[in-house]
């Protein structure tokens, strides 16, 4: 804001407050936006190969109904304080919980129903949570060709996965390096932090995964109309993007 209000009076001679100069830019379609990174190693060109050839193809199968398309990824969410913004008066405090408790939630996000199918645990994630998430998925959407599209995590490329979705007949896509931005399941996690851990205290850690097993059971029911919005399956590459040194 400052920087806009001495831009204004460099160019026009004119003093105006920040009040004034937020509704100038306001007035011009200019509003408040969080930074965004690029992965510092993704390689733009072979993001655009990928989106064009691959991606947007499945996402029509899927369209079709010719396909059953999945995005999986794991998240890993931690009993610590997750601290977001709000417009306030004074200075607000949320108590912190204490114990560094990770609750994991491997998962396949629906590209068309925004169904998700969960495997979670209190340990770690491994090649055989996703075996046993690969078996979920063959149980429950056997009546078409199943296609999963996946990150480079060594637990997931693994022998024994390739070899557990050959046996069930499910095609694994993956994706290219450091591509978060080609996985549609990522805006999911986002939203499940946004909707029941920013600025939220829970007493003890089974209160905390309760809140986050709700949100992600409850998402496509409960929040179809946001989540439709977020989740269309559209993906932005870096090809254009302009970034800071």
């Amino acid at each position: 804001m400052k920087e806009a209000q001495a831009i204004i009076k460099d160019e026009t001679g004119l003093e105006r407050s920040l009040t004034q100069v937020g509704e100038f830019l306001k007035e011009h379609k200019v509003v408040r936006r969080k930074v965004k990174q690029i992965p510092a190693k993704a390689d733009v060109e072979a993001q655009e190969t990928f989106k064009t050839e691959s991606l947007e193809p499945l996402v029509e199968q899927a369209q079709q109904q010719q396909i059953h398309l999945f995005f999986v990824d794991a998240a890993h969410f931690v009993l610590l304080p997750f601290l977001g913004y709000l417009y306030s008066l004074t200075a607000r405090y949320v108590k912190s919980a204490s114990g560094r408790k990770r609750f994991n939630v491997l998962a396949a996000l629906n590209a068309i129903t925004k169904e998700l199918v969960t495997i979670t645990n209190h340990t770690y994630i491994n090649a055989l949570s996703v075996c046993e998430l690969l078996e979920k998925l063959h149980q429950q959407f056997s009546d078409l060709p199943i296609v999963l599209v996946m990150d480079n995590a060594r637990y997931q490329r693994c022998k024994l996965v390739l070899q557990k979705a050959a046996s069930l007949n499910i095609q694994i896509v993956f994706l290219p390096p450091y591509s978060p931005n080609l996985n549609l399941i990522e805006r999911l996690w986002k939203f499940a932090k946004r909707e029941v851990l920013y600025n939220q205290y829970y007493k003890d850690y089974a209160q905390f995964c309760l809140a986050i097993s709700d949100c992600l059971e409850q998402a496509h029911t409960t929040h179809t109309e946001a989540l439709n919005t977020l989740l269309t399956p559209k993906f932005q590459t870096f090809r254009n993007a302009n970034s800071h040194p």
